[in-house]
C-alpha cells in the first residue's frame, strides 16, 4: 500500500530524521525491545496524547506485526495527518536484523 514502509525504508528515514517513530504497543512489549528514539504511546491512548506529536513532520507507526499499528496509520490519515504504517512491525525489522533497544532487546508476544 502507499501509505506503508518497510523496515528498512523506515531505518534509512530514520537515519535522515525525516519521520517521527511512535510504538503503538503496550508498556511490557516496548520495554523488551524497541527502535531507538521511537515514541510510545499505546494504541489505546492515541487520541487523548495526539498533541504530543509533531503535525509537521510523517508519522510512522509500528507494532508487533503491523496490525495494530495500522489500525493507527488509516485513523491518522482521516484525520488529515500525513501517517504511515511499518509493513511487519518489529517482527519484520528484527527479521532484518535491524537494531533493537535496550542492548539484547527483543520482540516480546502480544
Amino acid at each position: 500500500m502507499e501509505w506503508e514502509y518497510t523496515p528498512q525504508q523506515v531505518a534509512d528515514l530514520l537515519a535522515k530524521g525525516e519521520v517521527q517513530l511512535v510504538d503503538v504497543r503496550e508498556p511490557h512489549e516496548f520495554e523488551a525491545g524497541h527502535i531507538a528514539n521511537a515514541a510510545h504511546v499505546g494504541l489505546a491512548e492515541l487520541a487523548s496524547r495526539v498533541e504530543e506529536l509533531d503535525a509537521n513532520k510523517p508519522l510512522v507507526f509500528y507494532c508487533r506485526t503491523g496490525a495494530r499499528s495500522g489500525m493507527a496509520t488509516q485513523a491518522f490519515r482521516r484525520a488529515g495527518f500525513d501517517a504511515y504504517n511499518m509493513r511487519g512491525g518489529l517482527v519484520d525489522w528484527e527479521a532484518a536484523k535491524l537494531p533493537l533497544e535496550p542492548a539484547g532487546g527483543y520482540v516480546a508476544g502480544h
